[in-house]
């Protein structure tokens, strides 16, 4: 759910969303009326949905997404008493953004194969440094520090084909030391953003592989070779469900639309969970210190169908991919082809709009923004291609209870990045708090990196 065109064009005439939405402030959009698109996207406006609002499938949509420059005076917009600080625009392509424990913010550029590091004081958005910290790693995504804590000793990197880690202390700008491989040959086609993040007893990394197709239809009918670690001969369905879990794909989708997990050193592979189409940002919640994903679903259902969706994830689960979606919804280009996992398929937490393309998560524990922010889910959209309608280019909050269950309910935080139906000049990817409690988002259209902090009162709901 990646694709959108690169072609730079000029946005002449064009005028920045004037978020015309004020009557939802303080409601609810639900079913329907939640759908939308970009003209009803405002700071405060929510959205919940649930399985019972899955239109039916309808006739696929196609359209071109195109990546304007920047508009001059251009600012993301923000909940009352919040502000966004311009830290750099000439980071292109940067993608995801980790806050290592001095405060550096580690920021993978996954079209330039590198990492760079960002240095900016507390309180401020001015970076005080920007080095390289490495580069040569095949489309970098996913980042991490271990052990946990305050004094980690190595900088993980997640990329298309595997793992590696960089020796590191606090402070490092540049790699110590040269990449240390601990896990190679995972597929690498198609979706290929790879995120990681480590249990919180630091035992496992869990590292996410996205599917290699839509819907896996060039899949052979029932498995009959594996393809990792070793090839190996498989005799049909039952033979294959002896070693791997119920809803795990094979042939050129195995091991793909999982959530891995390897020991530090990256042996010991196993299979978390399956069925997710492509889980491209993970963090562990604090409160219940669950793991949790975000998932790009599948295209070419309709506009509405199915729901993108983030998620706790249930080890040993299955999520419903190619097969299924949102429980035991079958796709028609499976019909029939395993109707032993439909009473089987995990239905996830927290539904957004198709084909918004959620990428990445985190959950807010800082002090600066108003109490009523703590515990809650950030996520950024990265914005549909294949939609008659736009929607995405936003990061929205999802909305938690007391005791860190999810309520179902999403809200506008930072939107203001289209221009027009079919242009856009920011598509945020990356999201980290900062030590001092500030957000910084990336995005990958004009390649800025913002800094969003909260300065004064804002109106309650």
């Amino acid at each position: 759910m990646y694709r959108y065109s690169r072609r730079i064009i000029v946005a002449a005439g064009c005028c920045l969303n004037v978020l015309g939405a004020e009557r939802t402030f303080g409601q609810t959009l639900r079913g329907q009326a939640a759908f939308g698109s970009w003209h009803e996207d405002k700071p405060g406006v929510r959205r919940l949905l649930t399985p019972q609002d899955l239109p039916a499938i309808a006739k696929p949509t196609y359209g071109e997404a195109q990546v304007v420059p920047m508009p001059a005076g251009a600012r993301p917009q923000l909940p009352a008493g919040f502000s966004a600080e311009l830290v750099t625009r000439d980071m292109r392509n940067a993608r995801v953004i980790r806050v290592a424990p001095n405060g550096d913010l580690f920021v993978a550029n996954s079209m330039s194969n590198s990492v760079h590091v960002l240095r900016i004081p507390a309180g401020s958005a001015k970076p005080e440094q920007l080095t390289v910290f490495a580069s040569g790693i095949p489309q970098a995504f996913g980042i991490a520090f271990y052990p946990l804590g305050a004094n980690p000793q190595w900088v993980y990197v997640a990329h298309s084909g595997g793992l590696v880690r960089f020796p590191y202390k606090n402070g490092d700008l540049k790699a110590r030391g040269k990449a240390e491989t601990i896990v190679t040959g995972i597929p690498s086609a198609h979706h290929w953003a790879r995120d990681i993040v480590f249990s919180p007893d630091g035992r496992r990394v869990y590292y996410s592989v996205g599917s290699g197709s839509n819907v896996a239809q060039d899949m052979f009918p029932v498995p009959h070779l594996t393809m990792f670690p070793e090839p190996r001969s498989v005799n049909g369905l039952a033979e294959w469900l002896k070693s791997k879990p119920a809803g795990a794909a094979w042939d050129t989708e195995e091991l793909r639309a999982d959530v891995l997990s390897f020991d530090p050193n990256g042996k010991d592979l196993k299979i978390v969970a399956s069925g997710l189409r492509n889980c491209s940002g993970m963090t562990i919640q604090p409160i219940t210190r669950q793991l949790w994903c975000v998932v790009n679903e599948r295209d070419e259902l309709g506009d509405n169908t199915p729901f993108e969706y983030a998620t706790h994830v249930v080890e040993g689960a299955f999520y419903g991919w190619p097969w299924y979606y949102i429980g035991g919804h079958e796709d028609p280009r499976q019909a029939g082809n395993r109707p032993d996992l439909k009473n089987k398929v995990i239905v996830p937490d927290v539904f957004m709009q198709a084909h918004s393309a959620p990428l990445q998560l985190v959950f807010y524990e800082g002090n600066n923004f108003p109490a009523e922010y703590k515990g809650s889910a950030f996520v950024t959209m990265h914005g549909s291609w294949n939609r008659s309608n736009r929607t995405g280019y936003k990061v929205v909050r999802l909305l938690f209870d007391a005791s860190g269950k999810p309520t179902g309910e999403y809200e506008d935080f930072m939107t203001g990045f289209v221009v027009s139906d079919t242009q856009m000049w920011g598509r945020p990817v990356g999201v980290a708090v900062a030590n001092d409690g500030s957000l910084f988002v990336t995005e990958d259209g004009n390649g800025t990196i913002w800094r969003v902090s909260y300065k004064g009162s804002a109106p309650s709901r």
